[in-house]
């Protein structure tokens, strides 16, 4: 069928979303700004509610980067749109349903896992990720009921990204300051008991090669409730780092500067002390006699300049141990393996070319298949960034239409959907039921002066949406 056969009412293009984040949506925004083209989309989700990382991974202190929200609600309340939460694929749903279902099938579905450390004492009770704990403090309903002792005095972050910096600040946060948000009451109950005095924030390159945005890093050095320095000893550049400066962009001078501003810095008044250090790996995570963290062993690194021409580490000899009770591994997600789809676990992404995913033993693409995201190209890159990605893999969605490269489904109809998750017995949420969890949690918030107080429970998000038990 060729892309002038789908414009028509009576046939319009089915595609299927894998996926309610940032790259689900802007995937969403490319198809309905695509001219000409007649389409109708479902978006899936394993979650109750739609929005990603958006709801569930940008940091509840940070309120105005989830403005992007009000774009995507206008998205969804076209009358192409449908929205299935609670629907997870690979176990409710399948390949093999969405090539009867429909059309061409967008996976946009994240990095789900985060990428470990391969250090002895991983495993010992106190050491955490951060994709976890971002996901904990924020609501997500998959880790609500993560055991987070935050008894201990001393806390290593590993790591010297945005995430890294989102989980030193909320363990750093003045309570009163934090109870303005809309992080998850459990968390915030939490942290009001914290016994955390030190941060220590580790990256295993130098200040320049750090991943801090310049924003962040300010943010660090403004808070009222801890003093954020540097060491100056760590802050000096080796010759390699100093020509990085000198040939790198105005962003990178700044977020230098930034971290320079905080070389050295001591401000006893406040309560708590985060250090960022630079140029250290972690060996070790070493245990007590009950198996719990009690410090983070450390070897000094060098820099050098690799056959790239990219500024390396590589270990010294010499070591440190920093006293810690908690350790939060931070140094990158990856994606997760999709069911009936190829899969690099090196990159951590599914093969793909511009979107199209490819067979990587017969380099073939899989016809009808997308990817669009962080599972298309990797951890990188802020919000914004999945638009111009969304929009390629859209682009050549839409090209391969006229080549009749995609599904042949057998039973189209938005309908047989409905029937067979029903059939299959899934509690699944639409986008109107969201809008009554989402008003819920609203009223709530404007009771306590808070953005939203938002539900954490998936029975709680169920009884919201289905008042009556029953989905409809």
């Amino acid at each position: 069928m060729s892309q002038q056969q789908f414009n028509s009412e009576r046939r319009p293009l089915r595609v299927a979303i894998v996926g309610s984040g940032p790259a689900g949506f802007y995937a969403l925004q490319a198809l309905f700004k695509a001219p000409d083209l007649n389409v109708q989309v479902d978006m899936y989700d394993r979650l109750p509610v739609p929005f990603g990382l958006v709801r569930s991974g940008v940091a509840p202190d940070h309120p105005k980067i989830k403005n992007v929200m009000a774009l995507y609600e206008r998205l969804a309340e076209r009358p192409e749109f449908r929205f299935f939460g609670n629907v997870e694929y690979g176990k409710d749903v399948t390949l093999a349903d969405f090539r009867r279902l429909y059309d061409q099938v967008v996976f946009a579905s994240g990095a789900q896992a985060d990428r470990l450390l391969g250090i002895p004492g991983e495993n010992l009770e106190g050491v955490h990720s951060a994709q976890r704990f971002v996901a904990w403090y924020n609501g997500d309903s998959g880790y609500s009921r993560l055991d987070l002792d935050l008894s201990a005095e001393s806390v290593a972050v590993i790591g010297v990204g945005n995430v890294a910096a989102d989980v030193a600040r909320i363990l750093c946060r003045l309570p009163q300051v934090l109870a303005k948000t809309d992080i998850a009451d459990y968390a915030l109950e939490a942290l009001q008991r914290s016994a955390i005095k030190t941060v220590h924030v580790i990256g295993r390159r130098g200040p320049v090669q750090s991943a801090f945005s310049h924003p962040e890093i300010h943010e660090l050095g403004e808070m009222a409730g801890a003093s954020a320095s540097t060491l100056p000893e760590e802050m000096q550049l080796d010759a390699a780092s100093e020509r990085e400066l000198l040939d790198g962009t105005e962003d990178l001078r700044r977020r230098y500067q930034a971290l320079k501003l905080l070389e050295g810095r001591e401000e006893p008044e406040k309560p708590r002390r985060l250090v960022i250090r630079f140029c250290l790996s972690p060996v070790e995570i070493m245990g007590d006699s009950e198996g719990r963290v009690r410090a983070l062993k450390v070897v000094r690194n060098a820099l050098f300049v690799d056959e790239q021409g990219t500024v390396r580490s590589r270990p010294t000899g010499e070591t440190e141990e920093i006293p810690c009770g908690l350790v939060f591994r931070s140094v990158g997600y990856k994606g997760v393996v999709l069911e009936g789809l190829p899969f690099d676990a090196s990159a951590g992404v599914v093969p793909n070319e511009g979107g199209r995913v490819i067979d990587p033993e017969s380099g073939q693409q899989l016809a009808g298949v997308y990817v669009a995201g962080w599972i298309k190209r990797g951890p990188t890159g802020l919000i914004g960034a999945n638009k111009s990605c969304a929009r390629e893999t859209i682009d050549a969605l839409i090209d391969d239409l006229g080549a009749a490269k995609h599904f042949s489904p057998t039973n189209p109809q938005a309908d047989a959907v409905d029937q067979l998750l029903r059939e299959r017995r899934i509690d699944y949420v639409t986008y109107d039921e969201w809008k009554r969890i989402d008003e819920l949690e609203v009223a709530r918030g404007k009771a306590v002066d808070r953005p939203r107080v938002k539900l954490t429970e998936l029975v709680d998000f169920l009884h919201v949406a289905h008042p009556d038990g029953n989905a409809e």
